[in-house]
Protein backbone atom coordinates (compact mmCIF):
# COMPACT_ATOMS: atom_id res chain seq x y z
CA UNK A 1 0.00 0.00 0.00
CA UNK A 2 3.16 1.93 -0.17
CA UNK A 3 6.33 3.25 -2.28
CA UNK A 4 9.18 4.49 -1.47
CA UNK A 5 10.05 8.09 -2.35
CA UNK A 6 10.65 9.01 -5.86
CA UNK A 7 14.19 9.72 -6.57
CA UNK A 8 16.69 8.74 -9.26
CA UNK A 9 17.41 5.37 -8.04
CA UNK A 10 13.66 4.76 -6.27
CA UNK A 11 12.10 1.27 -6.89
CA UNK A 12 8.65 1.04 -6.70
CA UNK A 13 7.20 -1.42 -4.32
CA UNK A 14 4.06 -3.25 -5.37
CA UNK A 15 1.25 -2.97 -3.40
CA UNK A 16 0.35 -5.53 -0.53
CA UNK A 17 -3.43 -6.10 0.21
CA UNK A 18 -4.01 -7.10 3.67
CA UNK A 19 -7.82 -7.82 4.99
CA UNK A 20 -9.66 -4.90 6.20
CA UNK A 21 -11.12 -6.57 8.86
CA UNK A 22 -8.47 -7.04 11.85
CA UNK A 23 -8.22 -9.80 13.86
CA UNK A 24 -10.80 -10.31 16.38
CA UNK A 25 -8.30 -10.19 19.15
CA UNK A 26 -6.86 -6.71 18.01
CA UNK A 27 -10.69 -4.93 16.98
CA UNK A 28 -11.17 -4.15 20.59
CA UNK A 29 -7.85 -2.73 21.05
CA UNK A 30 -7.58 -0.48 18.11
CA UNK A 31 -11.27 0.82 19.21
CA UNK A 32 -10.66 1.15 22.91
CA UNK A 33 -6.97 1.53 22.83
CA UNK A 34 -4.40 3.88 23.94
CA UNK A 35 -4.90 5.97 21.09
CA UNK A 36 -8.86 5.84 21.24
CA UNK A 37 -10.45 8.95 22.93
CA UNK A 38 -12.21 6.83 25.11
CA UNK A 39 -9.36 5.35 26.59
CA UNK A 40 -8.82 7.92 29.28
CA UNK A 41 -12.42 7.66 30.38
CA UNK A 42 -12.25 3.32 30.36
CA UNK A 43 -8.77 4.19 32.69
CA UNK A 44 -9.92 7.20 34.61
CA UNK A 45 -13.85 5.55 35.52
CA UNK A 46 -12.56 3.34 37.80
CA UNK A 47 -10.32 5.15 39.78
CA UNK A 48 -13.37 8.25 40.01
CA UNK A 49 -15.98 5.72 41.56
CA UNK A 50 -13.65 4.54 44.02
CA UNK A 51 -12.33 8.14 45.24
CA UNK A 52 -16.51 9.27 44.86
CA UNK A 53 -17.09 6.22 46.80
CA UNK A 54 -14.82 6.44 49.51
CA UNK A 55 -14.06 10.18 49.72
CA UNK A 56 -16.84 12.15 48.43
CA UNK A 57 -19.64 10.03 49.29
CA UNK A 58 -19.13 9.88 52.78
CA UNK A 59 -19.01 13.29 53.14
CA UNK A 60 -22.57 13.59 51.64
CA UNK A 61 -23.49 10.94 54.37
CA UNK A 62 -21.96 12.94 57.19
CA UNK A 63 -23.99 15.86 56.00
CA UNK A 64 -26.98 13.77 55.63
CA UNK A 65 -26.18 12.72 59.55
CA UNK A 66 -26.44 16.13 61.00
CA UNK A 67 -29.32 16.90 59.57
CA UNK A 68 -31.11 14.14 59.91
CA UNK A 69 -34.75 14.16 60.54
CA UNK A 70 -34.58 17.65 62.92
CA UNK A 71 -33.03 19.55 59.59
CA UNK A 72 -30.94 22.15 60.55
CA UNK A 73 -31.38 21.30 63.83
CA UNK A 74 -28.16 20.68 64.95
CA UNK A 75 -26.65 23.47 62.96
CA UNK A 76 -28.85 25.65 64.65
CA UNK A 77 -27.75 24.02 67.97
CA UNK A 78 -24.08 24.74 66.77
CA UNK A 79 -25.06 28.21 66.28
CA UNK A 80 -26.70 29.37 69.10
CA UNK A 81 -26.67 26.81 71.69
CA UNK A 82 -24.77 26.60 74.92
CA UNK A 83 -21.51 27.99 73.83
CA UNK A 84 -19.70 24.70 73.52
CA UNK A 85 -19.73 24.50 69.50
CA UNK A 86 -18.71 28.42 69.25
CA UNK A 87 -15.82 27.99 72.00
CA UNK A 88 -14.67 25.31 70.13
CA UNK A 89 -14.63 26.25 66.69
CA UNK A 90 -12.80 29.42 67.85
CA UNK A 91 -10.43 27.92 69.89
CA UNK A 92 -9.28 25.79 67.32
CA UNK A 93 -8.72 28.59 64.69
CA UNK A 94 -6.49 30.51 67.54
CA UNK A 95 -4.33 27.23 68.32
CA UNK A 96 -4.30 26.76 64.54
CA UNK A 97 -3.41 30.16 63.73
CA UNK A 98 -0.94 30.60 66.89
CA UNK A 99 0.49 27.37 65.93
CA UNK A 100 1.06 28.61 62.00
CA UNK A 101 2.85 31.77 63.62
CA UNK A 102 4.88 30.26 66.51
CA UNK A 103 6.42 27.60 63.85
CA UNK A 104 6.80 30.12 61.17
CA UNK A 105 9.22 32.20 63.69
CA UNK A 106 10.81 28.81 64.51
CA UNK A 107 11.38 27.24 61.12
CA UNK A 108 11.99 30.12 59.10
CA UNK A 109 15.09 31.50 62.20
CA UNK A 110 16.32 28.29 61.33
CA UNK A 111 16.21 27.58 57.84
CA UNK A 112 17.68 31.33 57.52
CA UNK A 113 20.85 30.43 60.23
CA UNK A 114 21.80 27.10 58.94
CA UNK A 115 21.34 27.89 55.20
CA UNK A 116 23.19 31.64 55.19
CA UNK A 117 25.52 31.26 58.46
CA UNK A 118 28.43 28.67 59.09
CA UNK A 119 28.97 28.16 62.77
CA UNK A 120 30.38 25.22 65.24
CA UNK A 121 27.38 22.50 65.81
CA UNK A 122 25.89 23.32 62.39
CA UNK A 123 25.92 19.84 61.10
CA UNK A 124 24.85 18.29 64.09
CA UNK A 125 21.94 20.73 63.92
CA UNK A 126 21.10 19.71 60.46
CA UNK A 127 21.41 16.10 60.65
CA UNK A 128 18.81 15.65 63.91
CA UNK A 129 16.36 19.03 62.53
CA UNK A 130 13.60 16.56 61.58
CA UNK A 131 13.59 14.49 64.34
CA UNK A 132 10.44 15.87 66.15
CA UNK A 133 8.68 15.49 62.81
CA UNK A 134 9.52 11.66 62.57
CA UNK A 135 7.80 10.90 65.97
CA UNK A 136 4.11 8.95 65.29
CA UNK A 137 1.74 11.76 66.97
CA UNK A 138 0.30 10.33 69.45
CA UNK A 139 3.95 9.37 70.79
CA UNK A 140 5.26 12.83 70.05
CA UNK A 141 2.22 14.26 72.07
CA UNK A 142 3.38 11.69 75.04
CA UNK A 143 7.20 12.17 75.11
CA UNK A 144 6.17 16.46 75.63
CA UNK A 145 3.77 15.30 78.16
CA UNK A 146 6.06 13.35 80.02
CA UNK A 147 9.01 16.08 79.93
CA UNK A 148 6.68 19.37 80.02
CA UNK A 149 3.86 19.04 81.77
CA UNK A 150 3.09 19.03 85.60
CA UNK A 151 4.12 16.06 86.10
CA UNK A 152 7.17 15.98 83.66
CA UNK A 153 10.73 15.47 83.93
CA UNK A 154 11.82 19.26 83.38
CA UNK A 155 9.62 20.78 85.74
CA UNK A 156 9.95 18.18 88.57
CA UNK A 157 13.48 18.42 88.06
CA UNK A 158 13.80 22.53 88.46
CA UNK A 159 11.07 21.89 91.41
CA UNK A 160 14.15 19.49 92.78
CA UNK A 161 16.71 21.83 91.99
CA UNK A 162 15.10 24.98 93.28
CA UNK A 163 13.33 23.53 96.11
CA UNK A 164 9.99 24.80 95.37
CA UNK A 165 6.51 23.45 96.53
CA UNK A 166 5.00 23.47 93.05
CA UNK A 167 6.98 22.59 89.92
CA UNK A 168 8.61 24.94 87.52
CA UNK A 169 7.44 26.13 84.59
CA UNK A 170 4.95 23.55 83.65
CA UNK A 171 2.89 23.29 80.49
CA UNK A 172 -0.52 22.89 80.60
CA UNK A 173 -3.79 23.54 78.56
CA UNK A 174 -3.23 25.58 75.48
CA UNK A 175 0.24 26.22 75.92
CA UNK A 176 1.35 22.63 76.37
CA UNK A 177 -1.06 21.84 72.87
CA UNK A 178 1.29 24.93 71.33
CA UNK A 179 4.53 23.90 72.97
CA UNK A 180 3.91 20.20 70.71
CA UNK A 181 2.45 21.83 67.77
CA UNK A 182 5.79 23.99 67.34
CA UNK A 183 8.01 21.42 68.01
CA UNK A 184 6.42 18.82 66.27
CA UNK A 185 5.42 20.94 63.27
CA UNK A 186 8.06 23.89 62.62
CA UNK A 187 9.94 21.32 59.85
CA UNK A 188 7.21 22.32 57.59
CA UNK A 189 8.43 25.83 57.56
CA UNK A 190 11.83 24.93 57.86
CA UNK A 191 12.22 22.44 54.73
CA UNK A 192 9.79 24.72 52.81
CA UNK A 193 12.19 28.05 53.81
CA UNK A 194 15.85 25.72 53.03
CA UNK A 195 14.67 24.71 49.69
CA UNK A 196 13.77 29.01 48.60
CA UNK A 197 16.71 30.20 50.63
CA UNK A 198 19.38 27.55 48.50
CA UNK A 199 17.39 28.44 45.60
CA UNK A 200 17.35 32.26 45.77
CA UNK A 201 19.42 34.60 43.72
CA UNK A 202 21.58 36.61 46.05
CA UNK A 203 22.63 38.87 43.52
CA UNK A 204 18.75 40.52 44.42
CA UNK A 205 19.54 40.78 48.10
CA UNK A 206 22.72 42.44 47.42
CA UNK A 207 21.12 45.19 45.10
CA UNK A 208 18.86 46.06 47.21
CA UNK A 209 21.19 46.25 49.92
CA UNK A 210 23.71 48.79 47.38
CA UNK A 211 20.78 50.83 46.82
CA UNK A 212 20.95 51.62 50.32
CA UNK A 213 18.25 49.58 52.09
CA UNK A 214 18.09 48.43 55.62
CA UNK A 215 18.30 45.05 56.47
CA UNK A 216 14.42 45.73 57.53
CA UNK A 217 13.64 46.79 54.51
CA UNK A 218 15.41 43.66 52.34
CA UNK A 219 13.77 41.68 54.49
CA UNK A 220 10.34 43.04 53.75
CA UNK A 221 10.51 43.90 50.11
CA UNK A 222 12.78 41.70 48.91
CA UNK A 223 13.60 38.07 51.30
CA UNK A 224 9.45 37.69 52.70
CA UNK A 225 8.36 38.60 48.66
CA UNK A 226 10.42 35.50 47.30
CA UNK A 227 9.60 33.07 50.29
CA UNK A 228 5.80 34.01 50.01
CA UNK A 229 4.85 30.93 47.91
CA UNK A 230 7.28 28.73 50.58
CA UNK A 231 5.62 30.22 53.15
CA UNK A 232 1.77 29.89 51.98
CA UNK A 233 2.60 26.21 51.04
CA UNK A 234 3.77 25.86 55.09
CA UNK A 235 1.37 27.71 56.61
CA UNK A 236 -1.18 25.53 54.51
CA UNK A 237 0.03 22.40 56.23
CA UNK A 238 0.69 23.74 59.69
CA UNK A 239 -2.93 25.15 59.76
CA UNK A 240 -4.64 22.19 58.47
CA UNK A 241 -2.54 19.81 60.37
CA UNK A 242 -3.16 21.94 63.67
CA UNK A 243 -7.06 22.07 63.21
CA UNK A 244 -7.07 17.96 62.47
CA UNK A 245 -5.06 18.19 66.12
CA UNK A 246 -6.50 15.54 68.41
CA UNK A 247 -3.71 13.95 70.51
CA UNK A 248 -2.14 17.42 71.81
CA UNK A 249 -5.66 18.54 73.48
CA UNK A 250 -6.26 15.35 74.54
CA UNK A 251 -2.98 14.69 76.73
CA UNK A 252 -2.85 18.46 78.16
CA UNK A 253 -6.79 18.47 78.65
CA UNK A 254 -7.99 20.79 76.13
CA UNK A 255 -11.68 19.92 75.81
CA UNK A 256 -12.97 22.85 73.65
CA UNK A 257 -11.69 21.83 70.65
CA UNK A 258 -13.47 20.73 67.32
CA UNK A 259 -11.63 17.52 66.95
CA UNK A 260 -12.14 16.75 70.71
CA UNK A 261 -16.07 17.55 70.44
CA UNK A 262 -16.24 14.94 68.00
CA UNK A 263 -14.76 12.67 69.62
CA UNK A 264 -17.13 13.55 72.88
CA UNK A 265 -20.19 13.76 70.78
CA UNK A 266 -19.21 10.14 69.07
CA UNK A 267 -18.22 8.45 72.53
CA UNK A 268 -21.44 9.78 74.06
CA UNK A 269 -23.42 8.34 70.75
CA UNK A 270 -24.42 11.29 69.41
CA UNK A 271 -24.03 10.74 65.88
CA UNK A 272 -25.97 13.32 64.53
CA UNK A 273 -24.01 16.09 66.96
CA UNK A 274 -20.50 14.42 65.94
CA UNK A 275 -21.42 14.22 62.13
CA UNK A 276 -22.75 18.35 62.45
CA UNK A 277 -19.06 19.18 64.41
CA UNK A 278 -17.24 16.57 61.37
CA UNK A 279 -19.02 18.25 58.57
CA UNK A 280 -18.43 22.36 59.98
CA UNK A 281 -14.55 21.07 60.41
CA UNK A 282 -14.20 20.01 56.90
CA UNK A 283 -15.66 22.91 55.60
CA UNK A 284 -13.66 25.12 57.10
CA UNK A 285 -10.62 22.90 56.48
CA UNK A 286 -11.16 23.23 52.17
CA UNK A 287 -12.32 26.94 52.56
CA UNK A 288 -8.88 27.39 54.29
CA UNK A 289 -7.36 25.13 51.29
CA UNK A 290 -8.89 27.07 48.60
CA UNK A 291 -8.04 30.53 50.07
CA UNK A 292 -4.42 29.45 50.54
CA UNK A 293 -3.96 28.29 46.98
CA UNK A 294 -5.92 31.50 45.71
CA UNK A 295 -3.34 33.73 47.83
CA UNK A 296 -0.58 31.55 46.57
CA UNK A 297 -1.54 32.22 42.76
CA UNK A 298 -2.67 35.48 42.75
CA UNK A 299 0.87 37.05 42.39
CA UNK A 300 4.48 35.84 40.58
CA UNK A 301 7.37 35.71 43.12
CA UNK A 302 9.51 34.09 40.25
CA UNK A 303 13.34 36.18 40.08
CA UNK A 304 14.29 36.99 36.44
CA UNK A 305 17.52 37.28 37.23
CA UNK A 306 20.15 34.16 36.97
CA UNK A 307 22.95 34.10 39.80
CA UNK A 308 24.66 31.76 41.77
CA UNK A 309 23.46 30.23 44.92
CA UNK A 310 24.54 32.52 48.22
CA UNK A 311 27.36 31.31 50.53
CA UNK A 312 27.09 30.88 54.11
CA UNK A 313 28.47 33.29 55.79
CA UNK A 314 31.83 32.39 58.74
CA UNK A 315 30.76 33.42 61.75
CA UNK A 316 34.30 35.49 62.79
CA UNK A 317 33.91 36.87 66.06
CA UNK A 318 34.75 34.40 68.94
CA UNK A 319 32.08 35.45 71.43
CA UNK A 320 29.79 34.78 68.37
CA UNK A 321 31.10 31.27 68.17
CA UNK A 322 31.19 30.28 71.34
CA UNK A 323 27.34 31.62 71.83
CA UNK A 324 26.64 29.56 68.89
CA UNK A 325 28.71 26.38 69.84
CA UNK A 326 26.44 26.91 73.52
CA UNK A 327 22.99 27.44 71.22
CA UNK A 328 23.69 24.84 68.79
CA UNK A 329 24.34 22.30 71.99
CA UNK A 330 21.24 23.42 73.49
CA UNK A 331 18.76 23.17 70.49
CA UNK A 332 20.85 19.09 69.75
CA UNK A 333 19.55 18.67 73.27
CA UNK A 334 16.10 19.98 73.03
CA UNK A 335 15.77 18.23 69.78
CA UNK A 336 16.66 14.82 70.66
CA UNK A 337 15.20 14.96 74.29
CA UNK A 338 11.23 13.83 73.31
CA UNK A 339 13.07 10.38 71.70
CA UNK A 340 15.68 9.88 74.48
CA UNK A 341 12.47 10.49 76.82
CA UNK A 342 10.62 7.65 74.87
CA UNK A 343 13.94 5.69 75.18
CA UNK A 344 13.99 6.06 79.04
CA UNK A 345 10.73 5.59 79.98
CA UNK A 346 10.44 2.30 77.69
CA UNK A 347 12.55 0.65 80.41
CA UNK A 348 10.97 1.77 83.44
CA UNK A 349 9.12 -0.96 85.23
CA UNK A 350 5.61 -0.04 85.03
CA UNK A 351 3.88 1.34 88.35
CA UNK A 352 7.48 2.34 89.47
CA UNK A 353 7.38 6.22 88.59
CA UNK A 354 5.30 8.61 90.65
CA UNK A 355 6.51 11.26 92.47
CA UNK A 356 10.30 10.86 90.66
CA UNK A 357 12.41 13.28 88.52
CA UNK A 358 13.17 10.05 86.51
CA UNK A 359 12.10 6.46 86.88
CA UNK A 360 13.72 4.64 89.46
CA UNK A 361 13.24 1.27 88.63
CA UNK A 362 14.25 -0.30 85.02
CA UNK A 363 13.49 -3.52 83.13
CA UNK A 364 13.84 -5.35 80.24
CA UNK A 365 9.60 -6.70 81.21
CA UNK A 366 8.15 -4.35 79.09
CA UNK A 367 9.82 -5.46 75.85
CA UNK A 368 9.57 -9.19 76.56
CA UNK A 369 5.63 -8.46 77.52
CA UNK A 370 4.95 -7.55 74.10
CA UNK A 371 6.63 -10.16 72.15
CA UNK A 372 5.54 -12.72 74.01
CA UNK A 373 2.03 -12.30 75.14
CA UNK A 374 -0.17 -12.74 72.00
CA UNK A 375 -2.89 -10.59 73.25
CA UNK A 376 0.29 -7.92 73.98
CA UNK A 377 1.69 -8.49 70.15
CA UNK A 378 -1.77 -8.45 68.88
CA UNK A 379 -2.07 -4.88 68.45
CA UNK A 380 1.46 -5.06 66.35
CA UNK A 381 -0.11 -7.31 63.99
CA UNK A 382 -2.99 -5.17 63.70
CA UNK A 383 -1.21 -2.54 62.79
CA UNK A 384 1.18 -4.23 60.31
CA UNK A 385 -1.68 -6.03 58.64
CA UNK A 386 -4.01 -2.59 58.03
CA UNK A 387 -1.26 -0.58 56.87
CA UNK A 388 -0.02 -2.96 54.56
CA UNK A 389 -3.59 -3.68 52.80
CA UNK A 390 -3.68 -0.01 52.93
CA UNK A 391 -0.48 1.21 51.37
CA UNK A 392 -0.88 -1.55 48.57
CA UNK A 393 -4.54 -0.18 47.47
CA UNK A 394 -3.16 3.45 47.82
CA UNK A 395 -0.27 2.20 45.62
CA UNK A 396 -2.59 0.99 42.88
CA UNK A 397 -4.90 3.93 42.94
CA UNK A 398 -2.48 6.52 43.47
CA UNK A 399 0.02 5.69 40.52
CA UNK A 400 -2.96 5.41 38.34
CA UNK A 401 -4.59 8.54 39.09
CA UNK A 402 -0.60 10.19 39.40
CA UNK A 403 -0.76 9.22 35.58
CA UNK A 404 -3.69 10.03 34.43
CA UNK A 405 -3.28 13.59 35.99
CA UNK A 406 0.06 13.93 34.63
CA UNK A 407 -0.26 12.15 31.13
CA UNK A 408 -3.91 11.47 30.20
CA UNK A 409 -5.84 14.40 28.66
CA UNK A 410 -9.59 13.99 29.59
CA UNK A 411 -12.43 16.17 30.78
CA UNK A 412 -12.85 16.52 34.55
CA UNK A 413 -8.96 15.78 35.29
CA UNK A 414 -8.81 19.23 37.53
CA UNK A 415 -11.98 17.11 39.30
CA UNK A 416 -9.74 14.27 39.82
CA UNK A 417 -7.01 16.46 41.47
CA UNK A 418 -9.21 17.89 43.53
CA UNK A 419 -11.10 14.44 44.94
CA UNK A 420 -7.45 13.38 45.98
CA UNK A 421 -6.79 17.02 47.63
CA UNK A 422 -10.20 16.32 49.86
CA UNK A 423 -9.14 13.34 51.40
CA UNK A 424 -5.75 15.38 52.51
CA UNK A 425 -7.59 18.11 53.32
CA UNK A 426 -9.78 16.37 55.85
CA UNK A 427 -8.96 15.61 59.29
CA UNK A 428 -8.79 12.65 60.60
CA UNK A 429 -11.26 12.64 63.19
CA UNK A 430 -13.97 14.00 60.00
CA UNK A 431 -12.48 11.12 58.05
CA UNK A 432 -13.66 9.00 60.64
CA UNK A 433 -17.13 10.10 61.03
CA UNK A 434 -17.60 10.03 57.31
CA UNK A 435 -16.92 6.31 57.35
CA UNK A 436 -19.37 5.97 60.31
CA UNK A 437 -22.17 7.42 58.53
CA UNK A 438 -21.51 5.92 55.25
CA UNK A 439 -20.46 2.26 56.25
CA UNK A 440 -23.45 1.66 59.29
CA UNK A 441 -25.58 0.43 56.57
CA UNK A 442 -24.62 -1.67 53.71
CA UNK A 443 -24.24 0.10 50.43
CA UNK A 444 -22.93 -0.24 46.97
CA UNK A 445 -19.59 1.03 47.74
CA UNK A 446 -19.68 -2.14 50.74
CA UNK A 447 -20.87 -4.86 48.82
CA UNK A 448 -24.32 -4.87 50.57
CA UNK A 449 -22.15 -5.25 54.20
CA UNK A 450 -21.88 -3.31 57.12
CA UNK A 451 -18.23 -2.29 57.50
CA UNK A 452 -18.10 -0.21 61.20
CA UNK A 453 -17.41 -3.25 63.36
CA UNK A 454 -15.23 -4.62 61.02
CA UNK A 455 -11.35 -5.52 60.09
CA UNK A 456 -12.20 -3.67 57.09
CA UNK A 457 -13.18 -0.65 58.22
CA UNK A 458 -9.57 0.41 59.49
CA UNK A 459 -7.70 -0.23 56.12
CA UNK A 460 -9.92 1.97 54.34
CA UNK A 461 -9.68 4.53 56.53
CA UNK A 462 -6.16 4.52 56.50
CA UNK A 463 -6.36 4.56 52.65
CA UNK A 464 -8.79 7.34 52.54
CA UNK A 465 -6.27 9.15 54.64
CA UNK A 466 -2.43 8.40 53.54
CA UNK A 467 -3.72 8.04 49.41
CA UNK A 468 -2.68 11.28 48.63
CA UNK A 469 0.93 10.72 49.89
CA UNK A 470 1.53 8.22 47.33
CA UNK A 471 -0.20 10.48 44.95
CA UNK A 472 1.65 13.22 45.27
CA UNK A 473 5.08 11.33 45.58
CA UNK A 474 4.00 9.55 42.07
CA UNK A 475 2.66 12.67 40.59
CA UNK A 476 6.42 14.10 41.43
CA UNK A 477 8.27 11.92 39.94
CA UNK A 478 6.24 11.26 36.93
CA UNK A 479 6.41 15.38 35.94
CA UNK A 480 10.16 14.57 36.10
CA UNK A 481 10.20 11.81 33.22
CA UNK A 482 10.13 12.24 29.81
CA UNK A 483 6.95 10.90 27.78
CA UNK A 484 8.90 10.11 25.05
CA UNK A 485 10.42 7.46 26.45
CA UNK A 486 6.66 5.50 26.75
CA UNK A 487 5.76 6.82 23.52
CA UNK A 488 8.94 4.94 22.15
CA UNK A 489 8.06 1.79 23.36
CA UNK A 490 4.20 1.64 21.95
CA UNK A 491 5.79 2.97 18.54
CA UNK A 492 7.42 -0.33 18.53
CA UNK A 493 4.52 -2.40 19.28
CA UNK A 494 4.16 -2.61 22.99
CA UNK A 495 0.44 -2.12 24.03
CA UNK A 496 0.21 0.48 26.55
CA UNK A 497 -0.48 -1.49 29.36
CA UNK A 498 3.06 -3.07 28.87
CA UNK A 499 4.69 0.27 28.51
CA UNK A 500 3.22 1.22 30.86
CA UNK A 501 4.48 -1.62 33.34
CA UNK A 502 8.30 -1.97 31.74
CA UNK A 503 8.93 1.35 31.14
CA UNK A 504 7.38 4.32 33.34
CA UNK A 505 5.75 2.32 36.27
CA UNK A 506 9.87 1.02 36.70
CA UNK A 507 11.44 4.37 36.32
CA UNK A 508 8.48 5.77 38.85
CA UNK A 509 9.57 2.91 41.30
CA UNK A 510 11.94 5.15 43.58
CA UNK A 511 9.35 7.27 44.41
CA UNK A 512 6.27 5.18 44.49
CA UNK A 513 8.27 2.97 46.81
CA UNK A 514 9.00 6.21 48.56
CA UNK A 515 5.61 7.27 48.66
CA UNK A 516 4.30 3.86 49.97
CA UNK A 517 6.78 3.79 52.93
CA UNK A 518 5.80 7.10 54.05
CA UNK A 519 2.14 6.06 53.98
CA UNK A 520 3.07 2.60 55.48
CA UNK A 521 4.76 3.91 58.59
CA UNK A 522 2.22 6.68 59.35
CA UNK A 523 -0.62 3.53 58.68
CA UNK A 524 1.05 1.97 61.77
CA UNK A 525 1.12 5.17 63.42
CA UNK A 526 -2.56 6.35 63.15
CA UNK A 527 -4.16 7.25 65.79
CA UNK A 528 -6.94 9.76 65.30
CA UNK A 529 -8.96 8.01 63.32
CA UNK A 530 -8.65 4.72 64.87
CA UNK A 531 -9.89 5.86 68.19
CA UNK A 532 -13.06 6.13 66.78
CA UNK A 533 -13.50 3.16 64.80
CA UNK A 534 -11.08 0.77 66.52
CA UNK A 535 -12.98 -2.59 68.06
CA UNK A 536 -11.17 -4.69 70.78
CA UNK A 537 -10.15 -7.10 67.74
CA UNK A 538 -8.76 -4.65 65.79
CA UNK A 539 -6.67 -2.52 68.13
CA UNK A 540 -3.94 -1.05 66.64
CA UNK A 541 -0.23 0.04 68.27
CA UNK A 542 -1.60 4.01 68.76
CA UNK A 543 -4.85 2.98 70.79
CA UNK A 544 -3.16 0.03 72.77
CA UNK A 545 -0.37 2.69 73.72
CA UNK A 546 -3.16 5.34 74.93
CA UNK A 547 -4.92 2.28 76.77
CA UNK A 548 -2.03 2.03 78.90
CA UNK A 549 -1.28 5.17 79.22
CA UNK A 550 -5.03 5.27 80.59
CA UNK A 551 -4.01 1.79 83.22
CA UNK A 552 -0.48 3.20 84.41
CA UNK A 553 1.52 0.87 82.24
CA UNK A 554 3.35 4.07 81.16
CA UNK A 555 6.57 1.43 80.51
CA UNK A 556 4.66 -0.16 78.36
CA UNK A 557 3.14 2.13 76.54
CA UNK A 558 6.71 3.97 75.74
CA UNK A 559 7.78 0.26 74.58
CA UNK A 560 5.28 0.28 71.82
CA UNK A 561 6.34 3.54 71.23
CA UNK A 562 9.86 3.21 70.88
CA UNK A 563 9.06 0.26 68.32
CA UNK A 564 7.39 2.90 66.17
CA UNK A 565 10.63 5.14 66.39
CA UNK A 566 12.72 2.39 65.53
CA UNK A 567 10.30 1.70 62.62
CA UNK A 568 9.97 5.06 61.06
CA UNK A 569 13.97 5.72 61.45
CA UNK A 570 14.30 2.73 59.35
CA UNK A 571 11.27 3.65 56.80
CA UNK A 572 14.04 7.17 56.93
CA UNK A 573 17.15 5.53 56.33
CA UNK A 574 15.70 3.46 52.98
CA UNK A 575 13.44 6.99 51.71
CA UNK A 576 16.75 8.69 52.14
CA UNK A 577 18.76 5.89 49.91
CA UNK A 578 15.79 5.72 47.10
CA UNK A 579 15.97 9.56 46.80
CA UNK A 580 19.76 9.47 46.44
CA UNK A 581 19.84 6.99 43.89
CA UNK A 582 16.69 8.71 42.16
CA UNK A 583 19.28 12.17 42.14
CA UNK A 584 21.74 9.91 40.84
CA UNK A 585 19.96 8.34 38.35
CA UNK A 586 18.86 11.52 36.89
CA UNK A 587 22.52 12.84 36.89
CA UNK A 588 23.46 9.99 34.84
CA UNK A 589 20.57 10.79 32.58
CA UNK A 590 21.51 14.34 31.84
CA UNK A 591 24.89 13.26 31.43
CA UNK A 592 24.00 11.12 29.01
CA UNK A 593 22.09 13.54 27.02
Amino acid sequence: MSTLPASPSAVTVPPVTEDPTPPRGRRSWNAFGANSPWFPYLLVLPLALILFGYVVQPMFATFAESVGVDGVENYATFLTGDGVARSALVTSLIISAASVLLCGIVGVAMAFLLKRFSFPGRRLIEAIILVPAALPPLIGAISFQLLYSETGILPRGLQHLFGTDQPVLPFSGIAGVLVVHTFTMYPFFYLAASAALVGMDPSVEEAAYNLGAGRIRVWRTVLLPMLTPALVSASLLVFMTSLASYTAPLLFGVDQTMTMQIYINRTNGDLPMASTYASVLGVVSVLFLLGMRWYEGRRSYRSQSKGIAAHRREITNPVGRWLALAASLLATAVLLAPVATIALVAFSQDGSWTTEVIPSAYTMQNFVTIFSDPKAFQPIVNSLQMSLIATLGCVVVGVLIAYAVRRLNFRGRGLLDVAVMLAWALPGTVVAINLISAFSTGNAFSFGQVLIGTFWIMPLAYFVRFLPLVFRSSSATLAQLDPSLEEAARNLGAPWWRAFGTVTLRLMLPGVVAGALLAFVHGVGEFVASVLIYTSETSPISVEINNRMYSFEVGTAAAYGMLQVVLIFVVMVVSGRLESGRKASREAAQWTA
